[in-house]
């Protein structure tokens, strides 16, 4: 049976109703956080105009309900978590309507990135360095689908030319 979005049209007279609004908004972050322009999309998707949706985003933000550095720090913790690099957490970060300076400034208190490399590499491949460089290059290739840099893969793999 195939899976459909139940998307929840509202009606013409309450698309512009601030109160509306504001309650499926605040439906939807009693879920989950969301970035404010996901957020805003996806109000906008089930019909609300979009003038009222900017407003009412603007009050939640306001009473702190709606915040792109909380969400953006509370992303960065449960991918790395889950052993994801910054650069895919980053790429992910912008696909969902971040600003550049809130991306970085949430990796940067993220955790030590060379580390969390070395730790999903043992955690894959177990603790053994890897023998070959084509061992090397499998590894690597694994981490950066992960979504780690080259520095952090250097570092996980010890695969640094002028070493060997």
């Amino acid at each position: 049976m195939p899976l459909r979005k139940n998307l929840k049209r509202v009606d013409a007279e309450r698309s512009a109703d601030p109160g509306a609004v504001r309650a499926a908004a605040i439906t939807l972050l009693s879920r989950r956080d969301f970035a404010a322009r996901e957020l805003h999309e996806k109000l906008t998707s089930r019909g609300f105009e979009a003038d009222s949706v900017t407003a009412v985003l603007c009050e939640l933000t306001g009473e702190g309900l709606l915040d792109d550095e909380r969400y953006a720090q509370n992303y960065v913790s449960f991918h790395a978590r889950r052993k994801q690099g910054p650069v895919r957490i980053a790429a992910e970060l912008r696909a969902h309507g971040l600003a550049p300076e809130l991306i970085k400034a949430a990796l940067a208190s993220g955790p030590d990135w060379h580390a969390l490399a070395r730790s999903t590499r043992v955690a894959k491949f177990g603790p053994k360095p890897p023998g070959s460089w084509a061992e090397k290059a499998r590894q690597a290739r694994f981490l950066q689908y992960r979504g780690f840099s080259s520095d952090h893969i250097r570092t996980a793999t010890g695969a640094d030319p002028d070493l060997d």
